[in-house]
Parts: structure tokens; sequence; C-alpha cells
């Protein structure tokens, strides 16, 4: 099954960008996801193709019309109904691993990709529309963080990776951030690889690997270490 993904967007240009390069433009090209940019201009409907206007209440920049958003939302659940649509926006809740995963393993998705100050707010009333960030910070537009969001989703679907356990043993798949990694030279200006990954006692790696990822995950992420105490116990 292909992996659709719909992206809503004000410069389909950008798509795939960097997603039609390595794993994900190999993946491209042999069917295994499909990427169908749409202009949202083209669901205007005066001559002048308009999709934003100044803010109710004043204040700067202009706000993408809810009539047309619309337009397009529908026209996207019509190609693709069992896609989830969701919006890029610093406002939405923050994306994580776990969503991706459910992501990857459903028919595909639609982005929606805002510009200058953001959506109408009844587009999410008035339309299944999921709000999603991929961290506290402001963007341009919504484009970049739709590929940073296919990005992890492609590399997730059946072949894409070379082995299987490459999405398992990661950042955030298991509630915490990955161990250390190590490859030749075995030393580099006077630093060398720890002597229990070059023990080839699995046990002692594995154990290894499970204290550096905790001890790394509580002194980086100490939100992720409490949320990882809060499920083991």
């Amino acid at each position: 099954m292909t992996f659709a993904a719909t992206i809503l967007t004000l410069y389909p240009e950008m798509f795939p960008g960097p997603l039609g390069i390595s794993l994900a433009g190999r993946a491209l090209e042999e069917g295994t996801w499909s990427c169908e940019p749409v202009q949202i201009r083209d669901f205007a409907a005066d001559k002048h193709r308009t999709v934003d206007d100044t803010p109710a209440g004043g204040g700067a920049g202009m706000v993408l019309k809810v009539d047309v958003l619309a337009r397009a939302v529908d026209h996207a659940l019509e190609l693709h109904p069992d896609c989830p649509v969701l919006a890029m926006t610093p406002r939405g809740k923050p994306v994580t691993q776990a969503r991706i995963r459910e992501l990857a393993a459903g028919p595909g998705v639609t982005i929606l990709c805002g510009r200058f100050e953001g959506f109408d707010e009844r587009i999410f009333a008035g339309r299944p529309v999921e709000e999603v960030s991929v961290g506290d910070i402001v963007l341009s537009g919504g484009e970049p963080a739709a590929l940073m969001l296919l990005d992890a989703c492609i590399r997730l679907l059946p072949g894409v990776m070379g082995a299987p356990s490459s999405g398992t043993e990661e950042s955030f798949e298991e509630g915490l951030l990955e161990y250390p990694h190590y490859t030749r030279p075995v030393e580099w200006e006077g630093r060398t690889i720890p002597e229990v990954l070059r023990s080839g006692d699995h046990a002692k790696i594995e154990a290894w690997r499970k204290r550096h990822a905790e001890d790394d995950t509580r002194l980086r992420r100490p939100d992720l270490w409490e949320r990882h105490r809060g499920v083991r116990d």
C-alpha cells in the first residue's frame, strides 16, 4: 500500500524537496509513498486568487481565509477520506514519535501549511483538522515543518530503512534519548572507544547502552526522564 502524502501549501514547488533524495527519494521512485502538493490559491473564489485578509480586531500581518482553507481541506478529504489532516502550527500539540508511528502505519496524511499570521481559527471547528507542532519555534511557514514530519513518517515505512531494528533503537522510541555511538578509528586525538563496546560481551554492551541512555536523558531532558519514570513506575 502506498503512503499518500498530500500537502496543502502556497508553495507547492517546495515538495518533495529534500524528500526526493536518499532513502525517501528512492522510496518515492519505488511507489512506497506518493507526494501530492496542492496549491491553496486554486481554491480562492476571486480573480486575484486571494487567500488572506487582515486580522479581525486589528494587528500586524495577514490571516489565511477560512473559506479558502475549507475548500482546500474538502478537496483533500475527497481524494483521501481516510487520511488525517494535520495543520502545522506552533499553537499545536507537540508531535511525538508515538504519533509518528501511528501516522506511518496508516494510509497517509494530509498536511495543511500555514503562512503569514496563521489560520482563521474557525477552520479547526469546522473541519477535522489536527493542530500539531514540531517544537517551540516559529518558522516562516508550515512547509519546513511538513518536510520534517513527512521524513519522520517515511523512514518508518516498510522497506525504507535497511535494518528492521534501525527504527526501534533510537531516541524517543522507549521514552529515552538514544545511547552514544562510536565507530573506527578506535583512538582519535587520545580519545578511545569505550572498552565495553569492544569486548564482544553483548549482555554488558546492552547494559552499558541502557545505563547511558538513562543518564543522558536524565541530564539533558529531565522532562522526558520524568515521563519515563512515571510510565515505568
